[in-house]
């Protein structure tokens, strides 16, 4: 099959990979992709945001699957444009990636498909804001309500940058702190089936100790031995399958991936948010232990047809972010990187690169994804950063606790 994967970060590098491992994959396009992407791929200039652009393109080169990487693009309507012109896509329509794009909206389905969750209140006013603040108390948790690359959200013991942050976004959830370690699961959807892949867990601090800002993802792990058993059955019971459920009852079949992000409160795991599309840094790892090929999983996502669940290989993989100067706040840009051969047990995934003559540059707050593997945690840990010492990127920085 010839496919066409939307997007130019560490995702879609890491989807491009396994889908250029997959025999059945005979042709491979990437746009806009990146540095990385176009040794794997043939890459073209399109607006990932402009639907009408991206179904000409997949028209033009003649694709049987269309994959949608990033939320943005899935949020604007590309999904269905694609339809529209008859090719089967990867990724949620755009009235069923609301469940991403608008936090109350998510809130809305989880209420009414009875899904665990956190306590919440939809605010627009300054004083709708501290009225639920008050109510809920610290930490305050204070989510935007749009699309915001993972950035959006403000966890603080103080009132005042909660307000600030609720003042700043035109709509904002404010919801009760959750308890407990965060896990990441996805769920693979048809439109009526949905199978769940590995359990995984990733770092959303800028800093070691869980310090700093909120960043896009600074690393993340497979699988989860501490995970408690039968967790991912759990899940699919209380959440995934009520959801998406709910969102076939409102005329708004699922197909793609579902993201749930989770908190193993005292009082059983809860839904601290949904995405609709993979994680980022979660695929990297996810799909460096995937067995089952690709291209074929993603195909039956997108034509109803999905049947048996992915097969995982033994072992852990572990990714560790590289970012680049000052990120998240006002990342540097346009510095050369060197040192990114891959190693027995490691290798690059691109994430805000590009190509400058002969080199490759930084053009993004994440630069790199270092994913290393072994037979057991420490020593895929071990090899990505024995590998994330060999780079060179001026004022980059990574965090050094991932997966400890």
């Amino acid at each position: 099959m010839r496919v066409l994967v939307i997007g130019s970060g560490g995702r879609e590098h890491a989807l491009c990979r396994s889908l250029k491992l997959d025999p059945q994959v005979s042709e491979l396009h990437c746009a806009p992709g990146n540095a990385g992407i176009e040794e794997v791929a043939t890459v073209h200039s399109v607006d990932p945001l402009d639907p009408g652009q991206v179904a000409e393109l997949a028209l033009r080169l003649r694709v049987d699957l269309v994959v949608v990487g990033p939320e943005a693009p899935l949020v604007a309507g590309v999904s269905d444009a694609v339809r529209e012109a008859g090719i089967a896509c990867f990724g949620p329509s755009r009235d069923a990636a609301m469940i991403e794009g608008s936090k109350t909206f998510a809130k809305e389905v989880m209420n009414a498909a009875d899904v665990p969750t956190a306590r919440a209140r939809s605010c627009v006013t300054e004083a709708e804001a501290a009225a639920a603040l008050d109510e809920f108390g610290a930490p305050y948790v204070v989510k935007d309500d749009g699309l915001a690359a993972g950035k959006g959200v403000v966890v603080t013991e103080d009132r005042e940058k909660a307000l600030a942050h609720a003042r700043a976004c035109e709509r904002v959830v404010i919801e009760e702190f959750l308890d407990g370690p965060e896990v990441s699961m996805f769920a693979l959807c048809d439109g009526s089936t949905a199978v769940p892949l590995q359990l995984s867990q990733d770092f959303k601090r800028a800093y070691d100790g869980d310090e700093g800002p909120n960043t896009g993802g600074m690393g993340a792990y497979t699988p989860l031995p501490w995970a408690p058993e039968g967790l991912t059955e759990q899940v699919m019971r209380e959440v995934v399958h009520p959801t998406i459920g709910e969102l076939t009852r409102r005329g708004l079949p699922y197909q793609g991936v579902l993201y749930v992000g989770l908190a193993l409160t005292s009082k059983g795991p809860k839904v601290v948010e949904f995405n609709a599309r993979f994680g980022d840094p979660e695929t990297e790892v996810l799909l460096d232990r995937l067995e089952t090929p690709l291209g074929g999983l993603l195909m039956a996502c997108a034509t109803g047809e999905l049947g048996l669940d992915p097969v995982f290989k033994d072992g852990s993989a572990v990714t560790v972010v590289i970012a680049s100067e000052n990120y998240p706040e006002a990342p540097v840009k346009g510095d050369v990187i060197r040192g990114l051969q891959e190693t027995a047990n490691a290798y690059v995934l691109h994430a805000g690169t590009k190509r400058q003559g002969d080199e490759v540059v930084s053009n993004g707050g994440r630069v790199l994804n270092v994913v290393g593997h072994g037979p057991d945690q420490e020593s895929a840990r071990q090899a990505a950063y024995d590998l994330v010492g060999r780079i060179e990127l001026r004022g980059s920085f990574h965090r050094t606790d991932i997966a400890r």
